[in-house]
């Protein structure tokens, strides 16, 4: 059997490679599963992904299945009683910031009809295909991420720097960050033409 070229980042892990194989870059447009990554990435400052990966299922049992009106509704008590739960980074700075980004999620989607509508307006609605060839042309921030990211600050939300947005363009397909010898590319960059 042929082993398929993959982007170096997923190694052999299994988490790792199903999530590279199956979810990183294909186009998202569903608010829930937006605002799942949004905190997600915000988790994952300082932190390596696959820490954030091997806890991603403690996050969706913790906040409700990533529903941003029920997150937005969080008291003292609720942020609490996260910060003592193992299934999650237990950084009140980035729980905090998460609470009130579900606010200001429903804000932005109050606002634009939808947080899609929102954060899709920024590349016209349509992924921007790249064509790396190597890891290492690939940008931890482009000048787009940067723009991002000041709406978003002036918007209320945290923990959403150039870096943590750009991981967010990457793994909701707004980006396709895929190098082009790996399988995925031609697949995903196809997800977006549909």
């Amino acid at each position: 059997m042929i082993e398929k070229k993959r982007c170096g980042w997923c190694g052999t892990d299994e988490l790792y490679v199903a999530y590279h194989d199956d979810e990183w870059g294909v186009p998202v447009r569903d608010d829930r599963t937006l605002f799942e990554f949004l905190i997600l990435e915000g988790a994952q400052a300082g932190l390596s992904w696959s820490t954030i990966l091997n806890k991603r299922e403690g996050y969706r049992r913790l906040y409700d299945a990533f529903d941003p009106e029920v997150v937005a509704r969080y008291d003292d008590a609720k942020l609490a009683g996260l910060l003592t739960d193992p299934a999650i980074v237990r950084n009140r700075a980035k729980v905090a910031a998460s609470i009130g980004n579900a606010r200001a999620f429903l804000d932005v989607r109050t606002e634009f009809g939808s947080f899609a509508d929102y954060i899709w307006r920024f590349v016209d609605g349509r992924p921007i295909q790249n064509v790396w060839k190597t890891l290492a042309e690939i940008p931890a921030k482009t000048p787009l991420a940067e723009t991002i990211s000041k709406d978003l600050k002036k918007r209320g939300f945290k923990f959403v720097g150039p870096t943590i947005v750009y991981a967010h363009m990457q793994a909701t397909g707004m980006v396709n960050d895929h190098i082009v010898s790996c399988f995925r590319h031609a697949e995903v960059a196809a997800l977006s033409r549909v």
